[in-house]
């Protein structure tokens, strides 16, 4: 089969490679679409990502597409499933998955990161992890689930309530989402900070109540003039500059969200009079565990938009150049398809 393998550090490679044997309670998947991710990115770059990754390695953690192939032992799945597969797969015996913590399973299997994943003709995996989705969602939206899932993890723990400000910081991909999740949750008032004039509008179309640029504007002016506290700020840039940002923007008992994947070895100041005179909740999303259900579910209603952020369809043939062409990146979410 086709598949985009990862050697190291900027070298990633369309190759032919052999499908791999597949184990009694696994499926094989021909994948329809696969997203590239800000993990992906890290990846490429040669940092960790979520989990350590050990190359030669397919990645591509985000994909949807259809069974062709199942285990002895499987019997939920059938061929010509159409599904969407969760990538982190726990091993249920450690310490934190017998805590109802298995997202920081000991012995996670990531599909796209410690496996082989969907940035191929075909991917296999555990049947447990594989999800079917509804007859009228069409695989481009289903390829959104993973990110969505991870979405959805990060917005339960930024507590939103009916009626609260949140500020949403960075309207790539998934900083668009989170704006739909934070409506969803009841915000009155949504705030998108955002330095591309194309990018707020889709904001405003989407759901922020109101813009700002915060190359050119005075955030902190605007949001004392539009809100009497900002009552949780979500940090989707991964910048160290917006992450300390993120914290002087946070009004009065707010929470921080702190969504966007930094580098490993960055850090940020922080001072903790700040923190404690407003009294921050500041916190983080590691992947989505127990989300990736909910995450069809609110794909299958269309409550959440994920088309519009969807810039370009690739070949898998164009995948690597992608990955060094930051302008294409900037522009919105890269999917790669791989069969009709």
């Amino acid at each position: 089969m086709k598949a985009a393998v990862y050697h190291g550090p900027r070298d990633i490679r369309v190759e032919d490679v052999p499908v791999r044997d597949m184990e009694d309670n696994e499926v094989r998947i021909q994948i329809k679409y696969c997203g590239v991710c800000g993990t992906d990115m890290h990846i490429y770059h040669g940092d960790s990502g979520s989990f350590p990754v050990v190359p030669p390695l397919i990645p591509g953690h985000e994909f949807s597409g259809v069974v062709t192939e199942v285990g002895r032992k499987v019997k939920r799945l059938k061929v010509g499933d159409r599904v969407s597969g969760d990538p982190n797969v726990m091993c249920g015996e450690c310490y934190f998955c017998k805590n109802k913590m298995e997202h920081f399973c000991t012995n996670n299997i990531g599909v796209g990161t410690t496996a082989d994943g969907g940035f191929a003709e075909y991917v296999t995996m555990r049947a447990s992890h594989v999800y079917k989705i509804p007859d009228n969602m069409d695989f481009l939206t289903a390829a959104m689930s993973e990110p969505m899932s991870c979405c959805v993890h990060g917005i339960d723990l930024c507590n939103i309530k009916p009626g609260d400000t949140v500020l949403v910081m960075g309207a790539g991909p998934i900083g668009i989402i989170m704006l739909q999740l934070a409506r969803m949750a009841g915000a009155s008032k949504l705030i998108m900070s955002e330095p591309v004039a194309s990018k707020r509008d889709l904001a405003l179309k989407l759901g922020a109540t109101a813009v700002v640029d915060p190359i050119h504007d005075d955030v902190e002016a605007f949001l004392a003039s539009y809100t009497k506290n900002v009552d949780c700020v979500i940090e989707c840039a991964g910048l160290t500059a917006t992450e300390a940002d993120a914290l002087r923007f946070a009004g009065k008992g707010a929470t921080v969200m702190f969504f966007g994947l930094t580098g490993p070895d960055d850090t940020i100041p922080l001072c903790p009079d700040q923190v404690f005179k407003k009294e921050l909740h500041i916190t983080s999303s590691f992947i989505n565990p127990y989300t990736f259900s909910r995450a069809i579910d609110i794909l299958a209603s269309g409550q959440v938009d994920v088309k519009s952020i969807i810039a370009n369809i690739l070949p898998l043939e164009e995948l690597p150049a992608s990955f060094e062409n930051a302008e294409m990146r900037r522009a919105g979410k890269i999917m790669v398809k791989l069969s009709e």
